[in-house]
């Protein structure tokens, strides 16, 4: 598929599209998550697009919702099954589903809707749908403790595209990648030429490495499953809850998860976290070394008495002595002591190794000296052999950890897919539970509802009266005010519309016609003035001269003028339909007036009420065939007739039937 092809995807667009891995199959089964992943290309985009594809694919022209009402009545449908999606992502995926007159299409969506209908809504299901969302692109990773090195210009432009969250450095020879091994804990040499060659430091020859980014820069895959934590356990949950075919171990999933932390390092290494500690209490352990020193050394003073013969004392001054040597002299073992507790506190507070410990222990001096302190360079030396130490391990366990996570990102990928598209099924099914949807057939001419429940109506369903109606051709709608009329033409519009969306639909049974269009024209609110009538006459000779192959539903026409002359307007109207073989429903209180002037004998059907009870109407909701319902006035009438108390009531009502 050409992606420029598609409507309104432009170059830049386009070029957003080509990064994903599969970009034409994303397109063609509106997965909004896959598509969702392309730069700067928002969920809701995405589903623009994945809808532009579809019709593209199934070469849909579009334009089956011809008129506003139609359009509501679309936008009434998809609103009730958004209502009953968890995610945003499905609650954007249902947005892909549209009436198409294209049997393709529709026949596509029927097999979704097939597998969705036999999926059960369980609770905790949902509930655990409720954590998952498309998964998301870590935020930028810059790593700074280790660099690639090249000595070729083309060999660098290919690692800064290859590897952008590393540094890339140009060496000219051995003594400059040496240079560079004091600065890095690691440095990844990328030509075979330094194979061999001795360099103090970490220093790997690895020509191979732009193919492994994976464990050069292991901080990529760990980014990605850190940001994504949550949403892969939920969908993991989701996996378990719904019983779902996995494409990975969950298990194994989850333990790996539990090794890298929110910022993407790697947790639960028991080293790692003792490196990690040294450093961070390094000072403090320091400081109170030299706090164990001294509270010893004042001890020890405080509790000798020290003499000096005067002698001593001239011979020590002579030799420019001061404290430490007197302290040499008289409290050499304290200090000896004193230094060694402090020096084993250190070692033990930081949990050192032995070789760690031998550096730690040279942080105090041999040589007696008051205040005991602490020898900062030999403290620089161990802050850097742990963090040498910390940062080689860490890099090892991330290479170790990104290898096996890395292998399962695609794994991770289709099970939050799957679990997304979970969501968008359970929808589906919910929304056919919750109305008594069933699978529609097409076949024939017209179409023919047998217990059909809007529901658009606002009551609930299980107080709504089934339906059942079905015209093949043209028909008149009559009955009475409140009777049911439009809502029988919002049940009608409803079938089909996600008839052709290919999903189920609200009654016991559905047959109708695959249409082409479908126009359904609200009831005008008032007598249209000349412009807006003319206007109106325009739209319906439009119509007239269309395709056959369309649904036509009208809601008292007769409003935009006066009776007389909307009965013949409306007559016409109905005589070029039949001409042409369209479906149509025009609800009408002119009815008998219309097929008096029309042509044909035209079909009139009627909602009839069945009388008055306390000034409420009963009225029986299916439409009665070839039946012309009475008017409300006629039935108040008839019932003041049944009273008997003047044949006023008796003469009025013979009227109605002249």
């Amino acid at each position: 598929m050409e992606l420029e092809a598609i409507p309104g995807v432009g170059t830049k667009t386009a070029a957003a599209l080509a990064e994903l891995d599969d970009p034409e199959r994303a397109l063609k089964t509106g997965d909004v998550a896959a598509l969702a992943r392309a730069p700067d290309i928002t969920e809701g985009r995405a589903a623009s697009i994945a809808r532009a594809a579809i019709r593209t694919e199934h070469d849909d022209p579009g334009g089956f919702l011809a008129t506003d009402r139609a359009r509501e009545i679309y936008r009434g449908v998809l609103a009730l099954l958004q209502e009953r999606t968890v995610t945003t992502y499905a609650e954007k995926r249902l947005e892909t589903f549209y009436p198409s007159p294209r049997s393709s299409r529709i026949e596509e969506v029927r097999e979704f809707a097939e597998r969705a209908l036999e999926r059960d809504p369980d609770p905790a299901v949902l509930e655990a749908l409720d954590g998952v969302e498309p998964l998301s692109a870590p935020r930028d990773v810059a790593v700074r403790d280790r660099c690639l090195a090249t000595t070729d210009a083309e060999t660098y432009a290919a690692a800064r595209d290859a590897v952008p969250e590393l540094p890339v450095e140009v060496v000219d020879d051995a003594r400059e990648l040496a240079e560079l091994a004091r600065g890095y804990s690691t440095v990844v040499a990328l030509d075979e030429a330094f194979a061999g060659v001795a360099v103090e430091g970490d220093v790997r020859v690895e020509p191979d490495a732009l193919d492994r980014p994976a464990e050069v820069v292991p901080e990529r895959p760990l980014a990605f499953f850190a940001a994504n934590r949550d949403c892969l356990l939920a969908a993991a949950a989701v996996h378990r809850a719904a019983d779902l075919d996995a494409p990975l171990d969950l298990d194994e999933l989850a333990a790996a998860l539990e090794r890298v932390d929110e910022d993407g390092a790697v947790a639960g290494d028991a080293e790692l976290d003792r490196l990690t500690t040294a450093l961070d209490d390094l000072d403090a352990a320091v400081g109170a070394a030299e706090s164990v020193a001294n509270d010893r050394m004042r001890e020890a003073i405080r509790e000798r008495d020290v003499t000096i013969e005067g002698s001593d004392l001239l011979s020590l001054v002579e030799r420019g002595a001061g404290v430490d040597s007197l302290l040499s002299r008289e409290l050499a073992d304290e200090y000896d002591a004193a230094v060694a507790a402090a020096r084993d506190h250190l070692v033990d507070a930081l949990d050192l190794d032995e070789g760690e410990a031998e550096v730690a222990r040279r942080a105090f001096p041999d040589e007696p000296t008051f205040p005991v302190e602490r020898e900062e360079d030999v403290v620089a030396r161990l802050r850097e052999q742990l963090q040498t130490a910390k940062a080689r391990r860490a890099e090892r366990r991330k290479r170790e950890l990104a290898g096996t996570l890395a292998d399962h990102r695609e794994a991770a990928e289709r099970l939050v897919d799957a679990a997304l598209e979970l969501d968008v099924e359970l929808a589906v099914a919910r929304f056919a539970r919750d109305f008594d949807c069933t699978m529609p057939t097409f076949d024939g001419r017209g179409f023919e509802i047998e217990g059909g429940r809007s529901p658009l109506l606002d009551v609930p369903v299980e107080e709504v009266d089934p339906v059942d109606y079905g015209v093949s051709g043209v028909a008149l709608l009559s009955g009475v005010n409140s009777g049911g009329k439009t809502s029988t033409l919002d049940l009608v519009a409803v079938v089909v519309v996600l008839a052709q969306m290919g999903l189920p639909v609200p009654a016991d049974s559905a047959r109708l016609q695959r249409f082409e269009r479908l126009h359904y024209h609200e009831k005008t609110q008032g007598t249209l003035d000349a412009g807006a009538f003319e206007s109106t006459l325009r739209e319906f000779a439009d119509l007239t001269d269309g395709a056959s192959d369309r649904l036509v539903l009208v809601d008292e026409l007769e409003s935009i003028t006066e009776p007389g002359a909307s009965a013949k307007i409306v007559a016409g109207i109905l005589e070029e339909l039949h001409e042409r073989d369209v479906t149509g429903v025009f609800v009408s209180h002119l009815a008998a007036e219309i097929r008096d002037v029309a042509d044909y004998p035209i079909a009139v059907d009627g909602i009839e009420a069945t009388g008055l009870v306390d000034g409420e109407l009963v009225v029986e909701r299916s439409p009665v065939k070839d039946h012309l319902a009475r008017s409300t006035p006629e039935l108040i009438v008839e019932k003041l007739a049944d009273g008997g108390e003047s044949g006023f009531y008796g003469r009025l009502l013979e009227k109605f039937d002249q």
